[in-house]
């Protein structure tokens, strides 16, 4: 297989109805912030369904790709599959980090978006996603 010397992408489900799918976006960033803009970026997933021509180019030129799920239902895995990729790694925070899935709803109708999202939740899957784009 030929070597790719362009970026690991991140293709994260950023999925709001939960908070499995806001903590795949908060840590995801968190990763990026850590790694460096330089070395790993977050692919735009809503493009690859709808064949977005630079979706494709980035993607192409990827060092490896990494998928970010919340939770089994495994979104981001199976539209960048169906988009004829590979993924070096995918996470599924249920399964990887032991997180229980929300509504963001749940609860009084005056929640604010961080509401049932856990720090150490976000932490923990920011190391996962780290781990991940530093393996060779």
């Amino acid at each position: 297989m030929e070597e790719k010397d362009g970026k690991t992408v991140i293709y994260a489900c950023f999925g709001g109805f939960s908070n499995t799918g806001i903590t795949t976006a908060l840590a995801s960033m968190d990763a990026v912030k850590e790694i460096g803009l330089d070395k790993v970026c977050i692919g735009c997933l809503g493009g690859l369904p709808i064949n977005v021509k630079p979706v494709y180019e980035n993607t192409d030129k990827a060092k490896k790709i990494i998928t970010v799920d919340g939770c089994p239902m495994e979104c981001s895995r199976k539209t960048v599959e169906n988009a004829g990729y590979k993924i070096a790694k995918s996470i599924v925070l249920v399964r990887d980090i032991g997180m229980k899935k929300k509504s963001l709803y749940e609860g009084d109708e005056n929640n604010h978006l961080t509401d049932n999202i856990n720090e150490e939740d976000v932490r923990k899957a920011k190391e996962l996603i780290v781990k991940a784009i530093l393996e060779e």
